[in-house]
């Protein structure tokens, strides 16, 4: 009898949890919020406005672990329970409109709402998808349910805070303490909830529309300003105009933070990106935010406008966002670009199957690789078989029909083949449905449309070894010498030498073991304007030629390349184990590498410290000691490599 009990309760709540959107529409949102950094805490009162449309029993709201003080139902007390990380109001609801619900509560979040301590200064910043804003604003994990928020934040007067919607302004609260205003116009789902609290300073542009753009940057970074958002007004002008629809929301707003959980994140009008993109001119070759700023953007329509009904449609947020980020940067980069990315994204897919690991792209279960990658194939492939004009009018019309509102697959096809005049059940099923990508069919499409790609292909020194030499003396594309040189690095001469950027980056990758006559062209790669190509030149010169070894460092002991440090904490460990070269630093130097693997460094940064502290059997106990603590860090990439890292130190030491 419990266990049929049990069963009927859990069958209720999942029907009364998983269909609310049905019986009640909440409409509007009012947060006021108090965000307490030395403790990690959020003190709130949050205020929803909604309608009853159908008789119901309960109604819910997810809040995870919180301290729950008080509800009020149209002004009056009512009592509550706090169950499955759920306020669960019983009542008899009869349709009924503008109620009024208020929730006062405290909550220490262990994920959502990250806050992080660097130099003495705070960095803090949320994360919904996936980690459930519920966690500090008692809300809606179901993306289904999308309501007009505004917020009003408290933060101590040394930070900006930043987050969705339109700035009201910010006023003194109380000795100390500033608030913040912030309003949204039109709906969204709780996931897309942003909150950022640090110290920041802005520039600013006004998109060809009329829309506020707004890029922060930490104060010390004022110098990486425009290699970091370069080409942000150019990106959002173009996706306006390729879209067809106006950018949906008021403004929109660009934040890096500390040790973010990815590369960025479309919260509405309001994208947080990893500050491993905050780059300088060099930087920028190798490592820019330019593919992220328009995946994100991209976001706003697809995704935050219309949302995917659920995890079996993802790939209309990722795979559309995927693919209208390849037609910006097209836009930006041309033609071959665009199409290379396709092609490699192709080949990615199809390696993916070999290892028997391809999945539908219905399946919520999918990879990353599929949801984004096939995604942005099918919408190639489906443009290329009914053509562009056809293609951009059913995105338009599918946008505006769900606008603000929640999408599934069949919404978006049918309004293709409605269009089209064609029946796509076989175009789903080769496409969308089938476990297996069809990448001959991809390849193929690539090959109709672009010369670049027919070229890449036939450039190839596994099949045709008699022609590899000639292949770097043509005039084709970096592309394809790059092919040739990671098959046969042997090939290249001191003409090689005269290409671009990236194909001396392909040199200095490849050609690891240099020939006496190339000495001093491969030396010419330590001045290249990318980090990558010194870092790679730099430790091929020490190995191939020792005797010179002091000449390396010396001309390489400033540069400190990315965010991670790589030049540098190679730099380091190849002084350390040039015996004659800088001896008197060594001790310095070490202490300089331990430091990096302190929890006050970007996650990137103490990754590459522990690898060259291993690598040299240097970890001592401090490194032990900090190893051990980015096992509970909130990156998890650093937790996986933590654990890793301390399951080898402890297979060494048996």
């Amino acid at each position: 009898m419990k266990r049929f009990i049990f069963f009927f309760t859990f069958l209720f709540s999942i029907v009364i949890y998983g269909q609310q959107t049905e019986y009640v529409d909440f409409k509007e949102g009012v947060a006021k919020l108090k965000i307490i950094p030395d403790s990690g805490t959020v003190d709130g009162l949050i205020a929803y406005k909604f309608d009853v449309v159908r008789p119901i029993d309960s109604i819910y709201l997810d809040a995870r672990q919180m301290s729950i003080d008080a509800v009020y139902l149209n002004n009056e007390p009512i009592n509550f329970s706090y169950q499955n990380d759920k306020v669960v109001l019983a009542s008899k609801f009869k349709p009924s409109l503008d109620n009024n619900l208020l929730i006062q509560y405290s909550a220490k979040p262990k994920k959502a709402l990250y806050f992080l301590k660097r130099n003495e200064n705070w960095n803090i910043w949320s994360q919904g998808q996936g980690k459930y804003t519920s966690s500090w604003l008692p809300s809606f994990d179901d993306v289904n349910e999308k309501i007009v928020f505004s917020f009003n934040f408290e933060a101590p007067e040394d930070y900006q805070v930043i987050s969705n919607g339109a700035s009201l302004g910010r006023n003194i609260s109380r000795d100390g303490w500033l608030s913040w205003s912030y309003q949204m116009e039109k709906a969204m789902s709780s996931y897309l909830v942003a909150l950022v609290v640090g110290e920041y300073n802005k520039a600013t542009e006004i998109s060809n529309s009329g829309i506020p753009l707004e890029y922060y940057y930490y104060p010390d970074d004022s110098l990486k300003v425009e290699s970091t958002y370069r080409y942000s007004k150019k990106i959002f002008d173009f996706l306006e105009e390729e879209i067809g629809i106006a950018f949906p929301w008021q403004n929109y707003r660009q934040v890096p933070v500390h040790d973010f959980l990815y590369a960025g994140m479309e919260n509405t009008g309001c994208t947080i990106f990893s500050d491993a993109f905050v780059v300088d001119s060099i930087g920028f070759n190798d490592k820019n935010y330019v593919n992220v700023n328009a995946h994100e953007l991209a976001h706003q329509w697809f995704g935050n406008l219309v949302t995917a009904t659920s995890g079996a449609h993802h790939w209309l947020q990722e795979g559309f966002s995927t693919y209208y980020a390849l037609l910006a940067e097209r836009d930006i980069f041309g033609d071959d670009y665009f199409d290379f990315k396709l092609y490699e994204s192709a080949v990615d897919l199809g390696r993916q199957d070999i290892a028997d690991q391809g999945t539908s792209l219905l399946n919520p279960k999918s990879s990353s690789l599929t949801f984004y990658q096939r995604g942005a194939w099918v919408l190639h492939a489906l443009r290329d078989k009914v053509g562009d004009k056809v293609f951009k009018q059913a995105v338009k019309n599918y946008l505006n029909k769900h606008a603000y509102g929640s999408a599934e697959t069949s919404d978006f096809i049918s309004e293709v083949e409605r269009l089209a005049g064609v029946n796509l059940n076989s175009f789903v099923r080769d496409w969308v449905k089938n476990e297996k990508f069809p990448a001959y069919g991809a390849i193929e499409i690539l090959k109709k449309r672009s010369a670049f790609i027919q070229e890449y292909l036939m450039v190839d020194c596994q099949v045709k070894s008699s022609k590899c030499t000639e292949y770097l003396k043509y005039d084709v594309s970096d592309e394809a010498k790059i092919k040739v040189i990671s098959q046969a690095p042997e090939l290249v001469n001191k003409e090689t030498f005269k290409n671009s950027l990236k194909v001396r980056q392909a040199i200095a990758k490849y050609l690891t073991k240099i020939p006496e006559e190339l000495k001093e062209d491969y030396e010419t790669l330590l001045d290249d304007a990318s980090y990558l190509t010194v870092e790679s030149t730099l430790y091929n010169l020490w190995n191939n030629f020792p005797l010179e070894r002091g000449k390396y460092l010396s001309k390489t002991r400033s540069i400190q390349g990315f965010s991670d440090k790589n030049v540098r904490l190679l730099w380091i460990v190849l002084n350390l184990n040039t015996p004659y070269y800088n001896a008197e630093s060594n001790q310095e130097l070490y202490s300089e590498l331990l430091g990096y693997t302190d929890d006050k460094h970007n996650a990137d940064l103490r990754i590459n410290a522990f690898q060259y502290l291993s690598l040299i059997n240097g970890c001592n106990d401090i490194c032990k000691n900090n190893i051990e603590s980015a096992k509970s860090h909130h990156n998890w990439r650093l937790v996986t490599f933590a654990k890793e890292f301390s399951k080898k130190l402890e297979e060494k030491k048996n």
